[in-house]
């Protein structure tokens, strides 16, 4: 039975969706975008700054499904622009230790709020 998890520690979704599904032991996160809980606005100082964000709100939807980074098996990455890439690597890698999830990153053409980075994820939980 799918269990729609929330917390007031990530961003409200913006649309007709929760923030992760938890069926069983897997929880399917949906994609975090830089928007500070707090106020309802964007990140939007640089990439490196937008990343940090979008890493802890993940963070915190993980948390809130009962998971956390250790236990992310499969990471969606969508960048507005591939050459932020070797950016949003460093500071995605700096959340994670090896074995490190299985991943794809892809160029998009647009993202929500006009974010620059977008990160969804699937983890074990419980």
């Amino acid at each position: 039975m799918n269990q729609s998890i929330e917390t007031s520690f990530a961003p409200a979704p913006i649309g007709p969706y929760s923030q992760a599904i938890r069926n069983g032991n897997l929880l399917w996160v949906s994609g975090q975008i830089a928007l500070d809980p707090e106020t309802g606005q964007m990140v939007q100082q640089d990439i490196v700054a937008e990343t940090h964000r979008v890493m802890k709100n993940l963070g915190e939807v993980l948390k809130a499904g009962d998971s956390g980074y250790d236990r992310i098996m499969k990471v969606t990455i969508f960048l507005l622009d591939m050459q932020d890439f070797a950016k949003v690597n460093e500071v995605y890698g700096s959340y994670l230790q090896a074995p490190y999830p299985a991943r794809e990153t892809v160029e998009v053409s647009r993202l929500p709020k006009d974010a620059r980075v977008e990160i969804s994820a699937v983890a074990f939980a419980g």
